[in-house]
């Protein structure tokens, strides 16, 4: 139960600031060392193992497979000159390289000979003031991680989804650490979905504020001329982008949680279940949001359909009310010399007051029948 709460609270921290360790300093690529590197440190019973000097990747694995432990480099946008060296050094699959350079993967899970790959997608939701039809409501970026038996490899691509503060928070349990790479994964994996989650509350709320416009009544208690219908389709595209990150990540959650893997510690394994049940509940949300939107933009445009008839039958109203006038002046300007009214005294009085009855007696009709 110990275990538990610990690995908790490394990859799920309170909100509340937890005074640090002194961290080692960050990673500063020397000369030797590619300028896609961000990190690069050696661990060892659970703690980062101090050389006093910034080692290369080949040194640092050159140690760990010396004094035993594992190491851990972690990459950003590396190109594949770049990586070409590292891919060699801790023998990674070409193809799995490939795919690791070239990014805009889905999310999966492949295990080769002596190394597990595996692809995350990260989501963060963009803020924004007012949902527009060109607005970015989630901003994705990947991560690939090499487990080894003896390395951690992650490469990163997108502004979003640092790693820094992982493995800080990872570095102060030891005891988690001593456990070897396939803890890492576990953390990222955790990191990852959490963010889902964040991103899914984020979405729920920009979902409930389109809902709340289409459906609130219109003027005097009308009826919603409902609100742009590109905003909704919109937030229909990103809810998409959404899905496309979360609902591939649920087999190879369900394998990494399921299956005996030798690269992956037992005692690590069974927390993978409960990244997998996060996973399926985020997914179902996903697709409850993408069903919710056809129906707000199905109701839309019914409701826009609506106004528009509402109108069509407030312009035949008055049309048919204006038919009334019209057609006594009509009469009265064909400048007949025989008509009986035009040298009759009352004569333009009645025929006036004749109009305006008439007139009344229209609007009325039509408005007690709604078309007004």
């Amino acid at each position: 139960m110990s275990m538990i709460r610990d690995l908790r609270a490394v990859v799920r921290p309170s909100a509340r600031p937890v005074p640090r360790k002194e961290a080692a300093a960050p990673f500063e690529p020397d000369t030797t060392t590619s300028s896609a590197v961000v990190d690069c440190a050696v661990y060892r019973d659970g703690a980062r193992v101090e050389s006093g000097r910034t080692l290369s990747p080949q040194e640092a694995m050159r140690e760990a497979r010396r004094d035993g432990g594992f190491v851990w480099i972690g990459l950003h946008e590396p190109t594949e000159a770049e990586f070409a060296g590292i891919a060699s050094a801790f023998g990674l699959h070409p193809l799995a390289v490939e795919d690791a350079v070239q990014a805009h993967q889905r999310p999966k899970l492949e295990r080769y000979d002596d190394s597990l790959f595996t692809v995350f997608k990260t989501v963060h939701y963009v803020e924004h003031d007012q949902l527009t039809a060109n607005s970015e409501v989630i901003d994705t970026g990947e991560v690939m991680c090499f487990t080894g038996r003896d390395f951690f490899i992650t490469v990163r691509h997108g502004g979003q989804g640092s790693l820094r503060a992982l493995r800080h928070r990872l570095q102060e349990d030891p005891e988690l650490l001593a456990k070897g790479p396939s803890a890492v994964l576990h953390a990222i994996a955790d990191h990852v979905v959490d963010g889902y989650i964040a991103v899914a509350d984020s979405v729920q709320d920009d979902i409930d504020e389109v809902e709340t416009e289409v459906f609130s009544p219109g003027r005097n208690g009308g009826v919603s001329r409902g609100v742009d219908s590109a905003r909704i389709y919109q937030l229909k595209r990103e809810v998409l982008e959404f899905k496309r990150a979360v609902a591939p990540l649920q087999r190879p959650m369900q394998l990494l949680s399921e299956r005996p893997m030798r690269l992956v510690d037992p005692d690590i394994q069974k927390y993978f279940r409960d990244v997998a049940d996060h996973v399926a509940r985020v997914h179902e949300q996903v697709m409850g949001f993408d069903e919710l939107l056809n129906s707000i933009l199905q109701a839309n445009l019914a409701q826009a359909s609506v106004a528009q008839n509402e109108d069509m039958r407030k312009i035949t109203a008055w049309a048919a009310i204006i038919a009334v006038p019209t057609m006594v002046c009509g009469v009265y300007g064909m400048n007949f010399t025989y008509m009986p009214e035009l040298h009759w005294k009352y004569g333009y009085p009645v025929i006036m007051s004749v109009t305006v009855a008439l007139c009344l007696g229209i609007h009325r009709t039509l408005k007690r029948n709604g078309w007004l």
